[in-house]
């Protein structure tokens, strides 16, 4: 027969019993929301990295037991969003990927978690860089291509981006425009490589001049018969962070914070920085600083001593131009970013092609911003501007008339 002090056991007993099972309970309900802030967090800022360290230590048997409900509960939701995600392959290719510019670009491409398969091409060492950066853990499978045609038509076929480094890089005194006659035959036939295996592909040109490669592009599409303007971009990104980056020099800011307007072209006076629609209106015909933002590529040219030009950070120009784009395509709105386009902003000046803010979209193009509002010496140098691109476009369309190739 039980006595008295037995029932007292037996009431502490039931007291701790419950106590542990509230506790229990409570770190179980703790442990399923982190898993699924975790989770949060990771499809929100695709870049972010979570340590590969459990948060709690998981040797003891009745933690192990008190997570397996949470690590149910999170694999099936990792699977789903996986399975959402699954359907968004983006296959990107680089024409050009063993240059200055093309090993950095394709580095970064491989660092990007939208990018599912990445397609290496060049005249020599892709298979070896596909190698190399195919040893970087993460997901996208990277594969190089020999040289020649069969390789190029491989390394293009279903490419979602095609990104266009290949080319001669500038020396010591020379100008883009010195560049032409060499990049402007290699932009030619890569572009009808393009057209051929990849009409439906957003086409990224890094190569200069671009005031003059993007239009050789545009035509060959046109004889091909798969023109779509909202699929070409030049690439002027890099004058947007070299300006963002110049007046944050000067004014002791963090150049994150900074996002100066450039329209025009990208070589010398068609690079406009619209300084007066930014917090920093005294900046406006700044000469110096106006001068660096408009040649700052030869001041990396001259800094490398004939080495070499700006392939570093034009690579960072272009995987954030690719990066864009990718986000648009999957969906997310509201992404704008500066590029050279066909535009109708002053095709009644001559203008086929000029670069302003361009809210992109799963097609490409989506809306095109005007030059909006500026200061009477900005005006000056927009005019200066569109007369030489007027030119620069006129000389790649006078290119493809009268050099069509093979």
């Amino acid at each position: 027969m039980l006595d008295v002090k037995d029932f007292k056991r037996a009431g502490k007993l039931r007291q701790v019993v419950a106590s542990i099972t509230c506790r229990v309970l409570a770190l179980e309900f703790l442990g399923r929301w982190l898993g699924l802030l975790i989770l949060s967090n990771t499809i929100n800022h695709p870049y972010h990295l979570i340590s590969s360290q459990p948060l709690f230590p998981s040797q003891s048997p009745i933690l192990h037991t008190m997570f397996a409900a949470r690590r149910a509960l999170s694999g099936a939701i990792q699977q789903r969003a996986f399975s959402a995600s699954a359907r968004d392959l983006s296959k990107v290719t680089v024409l050009g990927a063993a240059g200055g510019i093309g090993q950095p670009l394709s580095l970064l491409l491989k660092l990007n978690p939208r990018v599912t398969d990445l397609a290496l091409y060049d005249i020599r060492l892709a298979p070896g860089v596909a190698a190399d950066i195919s040893h970087i853990n993460t997901k996208s499978l990277v594969t190089g291509y020999e040289a020649g045609e069969k390789g190029l038509d491989a390394a293009l076929q279903d490419a979602e981006i095609v990104l266009i480094p290949a080319g001669v890089p500038r020396k010591p005194g020379m100008t883009r425009d010195d560049l032409f006659n060499t990049n402007a035959s290699i932009v030619r036939d890569l572009a009808k490589a393009a057209a051929k295996s990849a009409p439906n592909a957003k086409i990224l040109v890094i190569s200069n001049p671009v005031n003059s490669t993007v239009p050789i592009v545009a035509e060959i599409f046109k004889k091909a018969g798969v023109y779509n303007p909202k699929r070409l971009f030049g690439v002027t990104t890099l004058d947007v962070v070299r300006a963002s980056r110049f007046v944050s020099e000067i004014k002791k800011t963090d150049p994150v914070d900074e996002n100066i307007v450039v329209v025009g072209g990208h070589s010398g006076v068609t690079i406009v920085p619209l300084f007066s629609q930014s917090a920093h209106q005294d900046l406006v015909g700044e000469p110096a600083l106006l001068k660096r933002v408009q040649f700052g590529g030869d001041e990396v040219v001259a800094a490398k001593d004939g080495a070499g030009s700006a392939t570093l950070s034009m690579a960072m120009a272009g995987a954030r131009f690719a990066e864009s784009l990718l986000k648009a395509a999957q969906g997310e709105k509201g992404v704008i970013e500066p590029t050279f386009i066909d535009s109708p902003l002053y095709k009644d000046q001559g203008v086929d092609f000029f670069a302003s803010k361009v809210e992109l979209g799963p097609d490409g193009v989506a809306q095109i911003y005007d030059v909006g509002k500026i200061d009477a010496k900005e005006q000056e140098l927009l005019d200066a501007c569109l007369a030489d691109l007027k030119k620069n476009i006129e000389k790649g369309v006078k290119f493809v008339a009268e050099n069509p190739g093979k």
